[in-house]
């Protein structure tokens, strides 16, 4: 009896001992390029504040700046990611959901995640297309007879 308690012990204590990881969230923020250069800031300087410690990348298109924060396993949520102090030019600091336009968790929502990655993707990959058929000749400059 004593060997099948010591045994079942040492199950519960190895198992627990392997267990998996908690899953990472990642966080989207939003911002307006006229609200960062209002604020004397970018993009960059502000992904580069939050580099140091999760891991970030950044989108710039034709409207809104996006910058995407994975946090690996923790209990953040977008209110407490954005009570987050960004510093500005001139020693000044700010909160980042007064800078950001809006913050989104998305790993509550995994597919709007995957569908905003593959949208970026396809526009990419659309711009590359784009440019090479118009680098193209487009055939001769007289028309058929001539």
């Amino acid at each position: 009896m004593k060997k099948l308690l010591l045994i079942f012990t040492l199950i519960i204590c190895s198992n627990s001992g392997f267990a998996k990881d908690p899953e990472s969230k990642t966080f989207l923020a939003l911002f307006k390029p006229k609200e960062l250069k209002e604020l004397k800031t970018s993009l960059k300087q502000i992904e580069s504040q939050f580099s140091g410690f999760f891991k970030t990348k950044t989108y710039a298109g034709n409207s809104e700046f996006a910058l995407l924060i994975e946090i690996p396993s923790c209990d953040f949520d977008e209110c407490f990611l954005g009570e987050f102090l960004v510093d500005l030019e001139g020693g000044k600091k700010i909160q980042l959901q007064n800078i950001a336009f809006r913050v989104f968790d998305l790993t509550e929502n995994k597919e709007l995640h995957q569908a905003y990655v593959a949208m970026y993707e396809d526009s990419l990959s659309k711009k590359k297309k784009d440019s090479k058929t118009a680098r193209q000749p487009s055939g001769s400059l007289g028309g058929p007879g001539h």
